[in-house]
């Protein structure tokens, strides 16, 4: 049986830094992933890392304290303001760390951190590696794990968490590279597992961000909160769907429609093109819908132009030379001299695992950071450039937190005998589980289940809902839940089996699925980008809270639970 005192499942830049803030306190702990680290989902991250420097011209007033005002009121003032804080006291000093450790951020003529503006933002404060930040921040911190001799177990996929009398106690994993389904016990758990993005169609997401983490965390009775906010990008290159950064829009990029007109001065008239994701989503959207897009319109085809033409060749190949390389191999344009084609995509599930500030989860030894966390930071709309921010605070607040909690026992080398018991009793159940799968005699096409559910999602629990679409949405999922008891993997391969990889997720999928449906269908306002066209308005007399969803043999059961408010009273928001 593998132990050791901290796992940590996850190797982007969250699980890596909690990994980095272990390894230093003195503890031994490795890192399960199921891609190789530099693979995970936040090398994908285009834009930009959001910290109060003040480097920018115009920007040297700026402070923390505008930069969580700005954040909280980009949650629509559903995120929990105390976690606000913290993030942006912290943000210069991980944006540094990171300068410190070797990232090759984009410069200022005199040398400092460059900055550009991005949406909802008083002030331009997104730090950026030109338009690969993401893979920059990823490869630096990789190095660092190297560096320390962290260890990895890498193509590992998690099954299950075994959790006894409200205690985590270890984990049950995939080796993807052989086929067998081992043990892992520890003291201390951290899921770093990213988001859900790929129970959606049209995702900017990886093909690895299937929301399994939270799934089995779901499964093993943690409360999962907020999962109805999911965020909807701009700005998806049609057709593939991969990411045109904010950066193109923070650089001076306009959103034009097939009459030629700049139409986001409709829908926000000071602050264009940089109002917050949800408001410009829902404004590309109501374009395409009315007519006013380029192609077929409706909410599986149309787009609009993302028009980079008029920043010259200059500034697009050195701020935006990603972009341009995507647009050049993906749809065979260049943006020099020809607008892109886009529209918007799921992007980022600002609910999760609900957790407090230092990560810990509502079970003894168990922790979560990232994108698969609710803190709360992101409330009901998250601002670009905080989500790579929130990967390296709580990352590093849950590593130190893991760290402190372990300190008096730093010494162990085994497990205790009652967990070694539990974990060989739960590794039983997931082994039949598997040859039941594979050896079973199911009729249903797991492919076209997976398929299915993409579509419901996209359309019936999109950017636009209502009470008709999320009933029929949660009737079909729950439908696809009762046919994936009669799937079968067809490749009975040991080595390497991602036939088995994708199926075994399946189940995961459709209840996360199930508890986004069900949270939207009761809530009943208009709350960043959980947009209602039977319910317009936001209400703060009733809706002022936060949604926590709970497992029971008879499907997801919701409560709800306070927004912590500091100092910023909730307002009317207006860009």
């Amino acid at each position: 049986m593998i132990y050791h005192p901290v796992l940590i499942v996850g190797g982007g830049l969250a699980g890596l830094r909690a990994a980095i803030a272990v390894h230093d306190a003195g503890l031994d702990c490795a890192v399960i992933s199921r891609v190789h680290p530099v693979r995970s989902h936040s090398v994908a991250a285009q834009g930009g890392i959001n910290a109060a420097l003040g480097n920018a011209e115009g920007a040297r007033d700026d402070t923390w304290e505008k930069h969580a005002y700005d954040t909280i009121k980009g949650s629509d003032f559903l995120a929990d303001q105390d976690a606000v804080e913290r993030m942006t006291r912290e943000a210069p000093a991980r944006v540094y760390e990171m300068e410190h450790w070797g990232c090759p951020f984009s410069r200022l003529a005199d040398g400092r951190i460059a900055q550009r503006p991005f949406g909802g933002a008083g002030y331009p404060r997104t730090c950026y590696a030109a338009d690969k930040t993401g893979h920059a921040l990823l490869h630096t911190m990789w190095e660092q794990c190297v560096k320390r001799g962290i260890r990895t177990y890498q193509e590992f996929l998690v099954l299950s968490l075994t959790v006894r009398e409200g205690r985590a106690l270890g984990l049950i994993a995939l080796n993807i590279l052989t086929g067998e389904i081992v043990p892992l016990a520890a003291d201390r758990i951290l899921f770093a597992t990213g988001g859900a993005g790929r129970i959606f169609g049209r995702s900017t997401n990886a093909l690895i961000n299937t929301g399994s983490g939270l799934a089995i965390a779901y499964q093993a009775e943690v409360p999962l909160k907020d999962m109805e906010f999911i965020q909807f990008h701009p700005t998806a290159l049609f057709g593939t769907n991969i990411l045109m950064t904010e950066g193109c829009r923070g650089e001076g990029g306009y959103l034009v429609n097939a009459e030629g007109n700049r139409f986001m001065e409709k829908y926000a008239s000071k602050a264009m093109e940089l109002a917050p994701r949800d408001i410009v989503a829902r404004s590309i959207q109501t374009e395409i819908n009315e007519g006013r897009g380029f192609g077929k319109g409706g909410a599986g085809g149309g787009y609009i132009h993302l028009d980079l033409r008029h920043l010259g060749a200059k500034k697009i190949k050195e701020r935006l030379p990603g972009i341009r390389d995507i647009c050049l191999n993906f749809a065979g344009i260049d943006p020099i001299d020809t607008p892109i084609p886009v529209q918007p995509g799921q992007h980022y599930t600002m609910g999760g695992i609900d957790t407090d500030v230092t990560g810990a989860a509502p079970v003894e030894g168990l922790y979560a950071a990232g994108e698969c966390a609710c803190v709360s930071v992101h409330g009901a709309n998250r601002l670009g450039g905080n989500s790579l921010l929130d990967t390296m605070v709580f990352g590093k607040l849950a590593g130190d937190a893991m760290a402190e909690s372990l300190a008096g026992n730093a010494n162990r080398t085994e497990p205790a005998p009652e967990a070694r018991t539990l974990l060989e009793e739960d590794l039983r159940k997931t082994r039949d589980r598997a040859h039941r799968l594979m050896a079973g005699d199911g009729t249903e096409d797991p492919s076209a289940i997976r398929d299915r559910l993409k579509d419901v999602m996209i359309e019936k629990v999109g950017i636009f809902r209502d009470r008709g679409t999320l009933t029929e949405a949660l009737a079909e999922v729950r439908e696809l839940k009762e046919r994936v008891a009669h799937i079968k993997v067809r490749s009975q391969a040991r080595v390497f089996n991602l036939d088995l990889v994708t199926n075994v997720e399946l189940e995961g999928m459709l209840e996360v699925a199930e508890v986004i449906a069900l949270g939207a269908l009761q809530r009943e306002e208009s709350r960043g980008s959980h947009y209602r066209l039977d319910f317009t308005s936001r209400n703060d007399a009733d809706w002022l809270k936060h949604t926590l969803a709970h497992r029971t043999p008879e499907g997801p059961q919701l409560d709800y639970s306070p927004v912590a408010i500091t100092h910023y009273q909730p307002v009317e928001r207006k860009y």
